[in-house]
């Protein structure tokens, strides 16, 4: 995907911060949780492309999660510095994973203790274990 495709994904992530967070959800109105954000953020750039669900807040799901972005719709990236539209997968605890999208103002992610999509201007405080960019054909 271009750049501005990126920008676009981050600029959507940005307009999601303060809806509410609901495990499972999938829509901005009713509430989203962090696997929602990004099927909402991406999704006027990968219509088609089915977004996992089906889990909980707590399970054996990297396989699943990692299949998903390992895909040509998506570079998995090493050590390159994140930019914005970048989705970042993190482990908060044993057997926990949580998405979050770069943006030029920090990160978008979906807060289940705050009950809301939040901006952390700074790194999330759990180790980062994925990250992914859309890329081109």
């Amino acid at each position: 995907m271009p750049v501005d495709a990126r920008a676009t994904v981050a600029s959507r992530a940005l307009d999601l911060v303060g809806v509410p967070f609901k495990l499972g959800g999938r829509c901005p109105r009713a509430g989203l949780d962090c696997v929602g954000v990004v099927a909402v953020a991406l999704a006027e750039h990968i219509p088609d492309y089915r977004i996992p669900d089906g889990y909980t807040l707590r399970g054996q799901y990297l396989e699943r999660i990692t299949a998903f972005f390992d895909c040509p719709v998506f570079r998995r990236l090493a050590q390159e510095n994140p930019a914005p539209g970048d989705i970042l997968l993190c482990q908060p605890a044993a057997w926990q994973f949580h998405l979050a999208i770069v943006t030029g103002h920090g990160l978008v992610h979906a807060h289940a203790g705050l009950r809301r999509v939040v901006l952390n201007p700074v790194s999330l405080p759990w180790p980062v274990i994925g990250r992914w960019r859309l890329v081109g054909d």
